[in-house]
């Protein structure tokens, strides 16, 4: 028999270890008295599916297939058996979910065209004469693209992390070489945490973004409603300041050997020529992105009036179709775009089991228990809040997704501070903050993570190290900026 045949299709310990566990919470754990037994087993079938994708048991489009199957299977949402099939794929009808695969197909136009990598070597020309230089070039060229790359591993991992990785060669800094901290490893940790601080600064610079407003809106009976412009103008003021200050402080503790760079300006100057004048296809891409800014800031609207309003879904279709139309893209690379379909897939998959996890009220047993534990400690409703944001932002050491996170605790810890007397918009724009902030903290946070990290410039110590350093010093810089910020702005 080959070793091939052998091989299993999944990991074996995950796969056992996700099934125990929902057997146990299915079968041996009695339902909690103020629970349903429809809510108690779905909520088996979601942790088992947490847990699955933590351990990355199968890929997650394949285990969010199982999933699918197992609500509709178990009639756990429904009682008729077409019901509940129903039920299992009622997220695909969700703007939501097709927001964020259609911006990521639109971001592979970035790629194709050259755009992203331009843009990048466009900023080194300028400032490049010294490392960090260097790297405030990257960080600005990380923030300039977000708002259209809704797949921050893309963005980090697929635009950015290939032009770090020729300037850190190009100084003969490699980690073959044992020269990674010439110049490679500061460059290759700011590539990095610029990836979190913008992922937060949009609500489409990040898949997990969208949903965090849509279980807001939820959680507040729809009275607070986070648009494209109200978190861009709440998010930018204190994701700026952190941009400004990460550079430095990763600079202070895993300083580069090499601190001029006087060769990087031709570097990357030598590296625009050989991309030539700009194409039409970028100049289209451009256009398109500056198209889809205006209308997601909703610009049309407050100049025209609400007539002119227009979706964001809608917007980020018009996008695409311009795209098509135009030829930057074409159906191909559209098909090709797996991350994008596989995205549309397991997001769909979480959003349904949280939904209905609230519908059957299991979310508001459980807030409330938080709640009663919390109330009991006698603390105001600023002390509470202080604890749940801490905890929901260090759990995510548990996690390898952030969308996994936040669709599984979002929504309660959400629910409990708003129970506690905490304001429903500056405590979404906290939560909103910590979702992003923490993918800074392990080499498994998110996708941009292992992308970068196996590119074997950081050890791990190295990466845990400065990823709990950031993670503190972007959350007193984010909050601590923007209570003054949006005490300005009026959010409460």
């Amino acid at each position: 028999m080959t070793d091939s045949a052998e091989k299993l299709p999944f990991k074996l310990i995950p796969t056992l270890l996700a099934i125990g566990i929902g057997f146990i919470i299915w079968f041996i754990i009695p339902t909690p008295e103020g629970v349903s037994e429809d809510a108690w087993h779905l909520m088996a079938l979601f942790i088992a599916t947490i847990v699955a994708i933590i351990g990355k048991a199968l890929p997650i489009g394949a285990l969010a297939i199982i999933a699918i199957t197992l609500v509709a299977l178990t009639g756990v949402t429904a009682e008729t058996p077409k019901q509940a099939m129903q039920d299992a794929l009622s997220s695909f009808s969700s703007p939501l979910i097709w927001l964020i695969g259609i911006a990521i197909m639109i971001s592979r136009g970035l790629i194709k065209t050259g755009l992203g990598s331009r843009i990048a070597y466009y900023f080194i020309s300028i400032v490049g004469k010294k490392t960090i230089g260097i790297a405030y070039s990257l960080a600005a060229a990380e923030l300039l693209i977000a708002p259209i790359t809704p797949s921050n591993t893309a963005r980090g991992g697929g635009i950015i992390h290939p032009i770090m990785l020729s300037i850190a060669k190009s100084f003969h800094s490699t980690p073959e070489e044992g020269t990674q901290n010439k110049i490679g490893r500061y460059l290759a940790m700011v590539n990095y945490h610029a990836n979190p601080i913008t992922s937060g600064m949009f609500i489409t610079a990040t898949a997990p973004n969208p949903l965090v407003v849509d279980l807001v809106n939820k959680a507040t009976g729809s009275q607070i409603h986070l648009s494209w412009t109200t978190w861009a103008l709440a998010m930018f003021i204190p994701g700026l300041l952190c941009i400004l200050v990460m550079p430095l402080v990763i600079y202070l503790i895993y300083p580069p050997e090499v601190k001029q760079t006087p060769d990087a300006r031709q570097y990357a100057s030598d590296n625009l020529a050989k991309l030539g004048v700009v194409t039409s296809h970028e100049k289209i891409m451009l256009a398109v992105f500056g198209l889809m800014l205006l209308l997601w800031a909703n610009i049309p609207a407050l100049i025209f009036g609400d007539q002119f309003a227009i979706d964001a879904t809608a917007t980020a279709f018009i996008g695409l179709s311009a795209l098509l139309i135009t030829g930057v893209l074409n159906w191909e690379d559209v098909l090709k775009e797996k991350s994008a379909w596989d995205t549309i897939v397991w997001f769909g998959a979480l959003v349904m089991m949280a939904d209905f996890l609230n519908k059957l009220g299991l979310i508001t047993w459980f807030s409330t228990n938080i709640e009663t534990a919390i109330g009991m400690t006698g603390f105001s409703w600023i002390g509470a809040v202080a604890i749940l944001t801490l905890v929901y932002l260090y759990m995510h050491y548990f996690f390898a997704s952030t969308t996994a996170h936040v669709t599984a605790m979002f929504a309660a810890f959400y629910a409990v501070g708003l129970s506690l007397g905490a304001p429903p918009m500056l405590y979404a724009l906290i939560l909103a903050a910590a979702g992003n902030i923490m993918m800074t903290l392990t080499h498994y946070a998110t996708g941009t993570a292992p992308v970068i990290f196996n590119s074997g410039y950081t050890t791990l110590r190295e990466w845990w190290t400065i990823g709990f350093i950031m993670s503190f010093v972007n959350l007193v810089i984010w909050i601590g900026s923007g209570l003054i910020w949006w005490k300005l702005l009026g959010f409460y």
